[in-house]
């Protein structure tokens, strides 16, 4: 009996120091961070309004998932985000952020609140000419969405000179006509058209903001002027569940 005693208990021991003070590894492949990084460790003088963090929202509360009002890509596209950034600072603009990676629990969040067609909160705000049960039909909502693969970004310019956001004639999240890159003109061919709901200069500061994301490998977004996405992303088919929070360096 001691003979085989000895031997079970060197396994249990071996087996609870190979547990305690090692690192933890994810349960899921959708649980791990580590290809992401704190947007703010690689492009500095980017400005967060992190929109789900708060209650300035189309929901109108805090959305699941996000435990900080920070922002997260993974490493290839924060690096395309630096290029741009860089681009952008010599024209005199600064990035700002509304929103970048987004876990799947927070895109669920929106599901059900897309469901419960009575609650109308921010309807004022953000979708005064759409009723709610429109949202999933026309695509505002989704059950799964690009933010969640890592490499997809909501943002805006920031003047220098006049130390404001820069007027694109929509504000963020705004579901409607408005919203759609070709809305006041040809974004491909920088072409305004007249009588649209937006002036000619507020069209081109959307496509001062576009050109310099497709310059440096995001592609845009049909339905959405601040929304791009790293044209060879490195997780095409992953959509990960890991909470909005500052990652360690």
């Amino acid at each position: 009996m001691k003979k085989a005693f000895i031997p079970l208990m060197l396994c249990i021991l071996v087996a609870m120091s190979a547990g305690c003070g090692s690192k933890q590894e994810p349960a899921t492949p959708e649980a791990d961070a580590s290809a992401f990084v704190n947007i703010t460790d690689v492009v500095p003088d980017v400005i967060l309004e992190i929109r789900y963090f708060g209650t300035y929202n189309f929901v109108g509360s805090r959305i699941d998932g996000y435990l900080q009002p920070t922002a997260l890509l993974t490493r290839q596209a924060a690096d395309s985000l630096l290029a741009v950034s860089n681009d952008l600072k010599a024209q005199g603009y600064r990035l700002k952020i509304y929103d970048a990676y987004r876990p799947q629990q927070a895109v669920d969040h929106f599901v059900r609140w897309g469901k419960d067609l009575d609650d109308t909160l921010m309807k004022t705000y953000f979708y005064p000419r759409e009723c709610k049960d429109s949202l999933f039909i026309k695509l505002y909502i989704d059950e799964h969405s690009s933010h969640s693969r890592g490499s997809t970004l909501d943002l805006t310019l920031f003047d220098m000179r006049t130390e404001k956001e820069v007027d694109m004639g929509g504000t963020f999240d705004w579901f409607g006509r408005e919203s759609h890159p070709d809305c006041g003109g040809n974004p491909d061919t920088w072409a305004y058209g007249e009588n649209d709901t937006i002036t000619a200069q507020q069209f081109a500061n959307r496509i001062i903001l576009r050109t310099a994301m497709m310059s440096h490998g995001f592609k845009p977004y049909d339905c959405e002027w601040w929304h791009f996405t790293l044209k060879d992303e490195p997780f095409p088919d992953t959509y990960f569940t890991f909470p909005v929070q500052q990652l360690p360096r």
